[in-house]
């Protein structure tokens, strides 16, 4: 059960573990190696037992985190604004991967529960649909392209695609295929910012277009309409490209437009979707669903492997997408979170001093205040600033997040801005 895995840390399990830490560390320190005191110190071992946000060390004392990239982690954390990222895992996932865990199974997805998840996206997204597995949102996007894209050719996309913002020129370098940003204000790619990008050059001085790759739902909080979606696939498609769909929210969306999957992203016309996991109550994990597998002329498999995304114990990210795909959890977790945030947007728009600057169509609220105000809202809770010019603030919500997590919240952003 989940409740015996918090068990797993309670105040018997680490003095347990902690007397077997010191023993370790005074085999260790038995050994006939020369050490000084500084190096014991830096070298000390510690039990990454998390406990009310601390760590516990080889002499049994609790110590806040350190790192060089993190900062000491509050014993009383408060709900963070900042990512769907942020959410701890959702009970029936986390239950999925325990339930998972029982006995030997096969490796590299040869094991049953790969199986009864590829056949659980089968479901939803048709019964000819290529399933691939991999552990993040950037290693899916990457992998789906390299399939599709030879290096001399390039994918279209908008300036604020994750696939160009965020994923550190990882396709790039792993493909050699080119991304070109095209500017939009609000994310969303329409024909008519497309089409001056496929008149360019056709010769080899120039990369050659063949793929377009926008998000559902972009990252500017708006969304693709099914009619948008189906209106940009089609000329796509009638230039000779590819349409590959960044789901990472694509779950968010299908709520919000009160659709199922299927129709927010294959029955628009998406030739190939990175379906997000991991933002949506998953531990971590994606899938990647080619709905026309001739198009990657059984590159797939290899770039699998080759971009470092086939993992060996499948098993623990399949079961994750068996419990997500049962019973319409997805739709679940999504609509709490999009929920949440229409909660805190009727909060916010009655706080002079804070601007709603896009579109909340989904979980996440865009919006400008003071920088004084922003300051002080962060000691308290922790979100990020999109845009330092302006400034402008990104606020998330997710499937944990509860209407006290956003009340609370709120009356943070009205004390700081009063």
């Amino acid at each position: 059960m989940i409740s015996d895995l918090g068990g797993l840390l309670d105040n018997e399990n680490l003095e347990r573990a902690s007397r077997l830490l010191r023993k370790l560390t005074e085999a260790n320190c038995s050994r006939k190696t020369r050490r000084t005191r500084t190096d014991e110190k830096d070298v000390d071992l510690e039990l990454i037992a998390w406990r009310h946000g601390a760590l516990l060390t080889r002499n049994g004392r609790a110590c806040p985190l350190r790192s060089r990239n993190v900062s000491a982690v509050d014993s009383t954390p408060r709900r963070s604004f900042a990512s769907d990222n942020t959410a701890p895992i959702a009970p029936e996932i986390l239950q999925a991967i325990l339930d998972a865990n029982a006995g030997d199974a096969n490796a590299y997805g040869t094991d049953p529960w790969t199986a009864r998840a590829v056949a659980r996206l089968r479901e939803h997204f048709g019964e000819d649909a290529e399933v691939y597995f991999t552990f993040n949102g950037t290693g899916a996007n990457v992998a789906a392209l390299s399939s599709l894209l030879q290096p001399w050719e390039s994918v279209l996309a908008p300036a604020t695609a994750h696939l160009q913002t965020d994923e550190c020129g990882a396709l790039e370098r792993f493909s050699g295929s080119k991304v070109v940003p095209i500017a939009t204000s609000d994310g969303k790619l329409r024909p008519s910012d497309i089409e001056r990008y496929l008149r360019a050059g056709h010769d080899v001085h120039f990369s050659q277009p063949r793929a377009l790759s926008i998000s559902q739902a972009p990252e500017f909080g708006g969304i693709y309409e099914i009619e948008e979606l189906r209106e940009l696939c089609r000329f796509a498609h009638a230039r000779g490209l590819v349409v590959h769909l960044d789901g990472a929210r694509l779950a968010n969306a299908a709520a919000a437009l009160g659709s199922d999957l299927r129709t927010a992203s294959r029955g628009a016309g998406v030739d190939v979707l990175s379906f997000g996991g991991t933002k949506n109550g998953l531990m971590l994990g994606e899938a990647i669903c080619f709905f026309n597998p001739d198009l990657h002329g059984r590159a797939a498999p290899f770039v699998q492997k080759q971009s470092m995304q086939l993992a060996s114990k499948m098993r623990y990210i399949a079961a994750q997408f068996i419990a997500l795909l049962t019973d319409d959890q997805w739709r679940r977790y999504a609509a709490h979170a999009n929920a949440m945030s229409q909660r805190l947007l009727e909060r916010v728009m009655a706080i002079k001093g804070v601007r709603v600057t896009r579109p909340v169509r989904c979980n996440a609220i865009f919006a400008t205040l003071d920088r004084d105000a922003i300051e002080a809202i962060q000691r308290d809770f922790f979100f990020y600033i999109f845009d330092e010019a302006l400034p402008e603030v990104r606020w998330m919500t997710h499937w944990a997040t509860t209407e006290r997590d956003v009340d609370e919240f709120a009356d943070c952003i009205k004390r700081a801005t009063a």
